[in-house]
């Protein structure tokens, strides 16, 4: 389908760019106006979003170009059915923890809200300039922005969260040095920036030392980004120390996003042929992502701290969304962009759980929440229905996006994949039904007491209780209606050498 031209791209990205900035003129002339404020600029930029999407799957891609000025000498932005799928999904869960954040905030960092809305609506605006530019440098330039307020945000609670910002800070800046790096070195023999342009050019050059070490620069600079192991460090601390609010907008976001900029420059800026056949780089990132996923989800089994056995989850899960990509094949990549998908909403869903505990009852530790479904009904029944979808139990979304890594593992003719994918997910079982066990059991007879937390006394508001409960049902309705996102947006984007 051709292309057309659309104000929505540019409309879902400054929205929240903009406000970000009012905020806090608007916070020194009336606090009790910047929550409302940003959470209707999150509401506009997200129905930018379903209306693109709308577009996008009835008429094909939107573009937008900065200034009036075409490409490749202008800046565009462009939208087809994959930055459609990723910009819904950043919508959906950006204003769900928006509407979550309210009381959250409050109690985890008072006296704080107005720095962390204006920097929160500068986290969205990155977030989805990343998705929708179709120019490197311009994605550079998003990148940033994204990574200097996901710090900020990771340090806003003080104490260990510093530390752990720190931590992310140089990781950060080294994943982002590896990027940039990789955008001199295809500009200097391409003398463009733009994907579109960069695509047509690339292939007679794939033998050009520069080309192949501005692309393995860039491979390098992503995965940190993403946190995909080994390069892993900087993401325990950072999602388990951060204000509850902040762990469920980076788990949902910033590591799915990344792993889309994997995808949109190995598949769509050079051809898929350059990293299956001339370089084993897809090779590479199948075995790294199967071994993340063992890893991770041993690591994760080892935790008391819920927050924490969340966070190395997350490592686990890249992986499965890095075999996907490896795997090579329309089985394997439908399959990872699926979990992408999915995995942001049952992960962002979780931490919104892991927030709701220690607002109302101050555990962190599940030797703590002995009984906690008792008092706490809905919200353990949140978390059981994410961590059906993490195991891989139908109706959810984690079922669907596994079986089509099955499916393209068997394809591809990697038996080792497959019980790798079933390894994983027991060992997930292994640990969130442990969870579980505490919610509605108690602790085993044998187990030696943990001291309780010191009660709280908060009831769970509605404002956190609704979005635990809409995003359990999203990941449901995931599963439900799986065959709709990728006939609608998936299917008409996988790359033609990939359907061989």
């Amino acid at each position: 389908m051709s292309s057309h031209q659309s104000v929505l791209p540019v409309l879902i990205v400054v929205t929240p760019l903009l406000i970000s900035f009012v905020l806090p003129v608007l916070g020194w002339w009336r606090r009790a106006a910047v929550f409302p404020t940003a959470l209707a600029a999150l509401a506009v930029s997200f129905g930018a979003s379903l209306l693109a999407a709308h577009q996008v799957s009835t008429d094909g891609p939107i573009r937008y170009y900065m200034g009036g000025w075409e490409p490749p000498w202008g800046i565009e932005l462009h939208i087809d059915g994959l930055s459609a799928l990723m910009l819904l999904l950043i919508g959906f869960v950006t204003v769900v923890v928006g509407v979550y954040s309210k009381c959250s905030v409050l109690q985890e960092i008072p006296s704080r809200e107005v720095p962390f809305y204006s920097v929160y609506l500068l986290l969205v605006g990155g977030l989805a300039g990343l998705v929708s530019t179709a120019d490197m440098f311009n994605l550079y330039v998003f990148l940033e922005i994204t990574s200097l307020t996901s710090y900020a945000l990771v340090s806003i609670g003080g104490g260990a969260a510093v530390v752990s910002a720190f931590r992310y800070v140089i990781l950060g800046t080294v994943g982002a040095a590896f990027y940039l790096l990789s955008v001199a070195y295809l500009y200097s023999v391409t003398g463009t920036l733009n994907m579109a342009d960069l695509a047509t050019i690339l292939p007679a050059l794939y033998d050009s030392n520069a080309v192949l070490v501005g692309f393995a620069f860039f491979v390098i600079g992503i995965s940190i980004k993403m946190a995909l192991f080994p390069m892993h460090a900087w993401l325990p601390g950072a999602y388990s120390n951060a204000p509850s609010a902040v762990s469920a907008l980076i788990a949902g976001t910033t590591t799915k996003v990344a792993a889309y900029v994997l995808i949109r420059v190995m598949f769509y800026v050079f051809e898929p042929s350059f990293s299956i056949e001339q370089i084993p780089v897809t090779t590479l990132l199948a075995w790294m992502g199967a071994i993340a996923m063992v890893l991770g989800s041993v690591m994760a089994m080892a935790q008391t701290n819920l927050k924490r056995m969340l966070a190395y989850s997350s490592v686990a899960q890249i992986g499965y969304i890095v075999l996907g990509v490896g795997l090579a094949n329309a089985a394997g990549f439908t399959g990872g962009v699926l979990h992408l998908v999915n995995h942001a909403v049952m992960k962002g869903g979780l931490f919104l759980v892991a927030g709701a505990i220690v607002y109302q009852t101050g555990a962190r530790d599940i030797r703590q929440f002995g009984h906690l479904a008792a008092s706490m009904p809905w919200s353990a029944a949140a978390f059981t229905t994410f961590a059906f979808a993490m195991i891989g139990i139908p109706p959810t979304g984690g079922f669907f996006s596994k079986l089509y890594l099955i499916l393209g593992a068997i394809d591809a003719g990697q038996w080792m994949f497959v019980f790798v994918i079933v390894l994983s997910s027991v060992l997930a079982l292994a640990y969130l039904v442990k969870v579980i066990r505490y919610m509605y059991f108690g602790a085993p007879a044998d187990e030696a007491p943990v001291d309780p937390p010191p009660a709280t006394g908060h009831p769970l508001p509605a404002s956190m209780l609704v979005p635990m409960l809409v995003t359990a049902t999203g990941i449901v309705l995931l599963g439900l209606f799986n065959g709709e996102l990728v006939t609608r947006f998936i299917d008409p984007v996988i790359p033609g050498s990939l359907l061989r």
